[in-house]
């Protein structure tokens, strides 16, 4: 075995495996314990999820509608389950990031482990966004309805609404990070980012809009705005940081890992 194969952390497949295994066990309890706090805050989720509904009743007539008896409790197993992704995230990002480093240098695993410090408030911070963003999007799609009409809304459906909005634009608020982490990493140039500038202003825009209803023009920019400014930021860091590699040695090419 060679020094920089050493250095890399190379280890057989049986290592592997069981290496995987045992983060994907930690990564499961912090999941099941992540549900089980989600399940017994369910009721105060929900609290907060059917606000924009009681807006909607001091109009007209508005509800959550369960349509099966075990209706209730299917819903707070649900919100269970999606709190608790976003509970246990902080460990089942590092246990994903831990399993990834071995394959790397012991500069490569500081800059990722840093990274992935500043992907778990980022989540975090687009989770809570999701959550301020969708009663907005609540009342502009009903008010398509008459103030006459009923508002009897699908308990199960509506919470996988929010929900998926929330886990959403958390996931979208951490890609920018990527992009940093593999710049520094030197897989990608800022060169190449800025060429790309056009692509990925449409792809937020598909994304905000496949998140957001079609009708809510408003809630659309109101993720798209965010994700921009954060993947402008992305390519700010990127290109101070290569022109930085490039002043400290000509020689070097686009695509450079970070200094220390």
């Amino acid at each position: 075995m060679t020094s920089s194969t050493a250095a890399r952390g190379t280890m057989p497949l049986a290592g592997h495996v069981s290496e995987a295994r045992r983060r994907a066990t930690r990564a499961a309890v912090s999941l099941v314990v992540g549900v089980i706090l989600g399940f017994a805050l369910s009721d105060h989720i929900l609290d907060v999820l059917r606000t924009p509904v009681e807006e909607l009743a001091l109009s007209r007539q508005a509800s959550l509608n369960y349509d099966t008896v075990t209706g209730a409790f299917d819903l707070q197993m649900r919100i269970g389950l999606f709190s608790g992704i976003i509970l246990s995230s902080p460990v089942w990002l590092r246990e994903l990031f831990a399993y990834l480093t071995p394959g790397f240098t012991a500069r490569e695993k500081k800059y990722v482990l840093g990274f992935t410090a500043a992907a778990v408030p980022l989540f975090a911070t687009g989770c809570a966004f999701g959550f301020l963003v969708f009663p907005r999007m609540v009342t502009v799609l009903a008010s398509f309805s008459s103030d006459q009409d009923s508002t009897i809304l699908d308990a199960s459906y509506y919470v996988d609404f929010v929900m998926k909005i929330v886990l959403a634009t958390g996931v979208a608020f951490v890609l920018p990070v990527l992009l940093v982490m593999l710049n520094c990493l030197g897989v990608l140039s800022a060169h190449r980012l800025r060429r790309s500038w056009r692509i990925i202003v449409v792809v937020i825009a598909l994304f905000s809009a496949l998140v957001t209803p079609a009708a809510d023009v408003l809630s659309m920019f109101l993720v798209a705005l965010p994700m921009s400014a954060l993947f402008g930021a992305a390519v700010a860091i990127t290109t101070v940081h290569d022109r930085h590699a490039l002043t400290s040695n000509p020689t070097t090419i686009r695509s450079t890992p970070c200094s220390a």
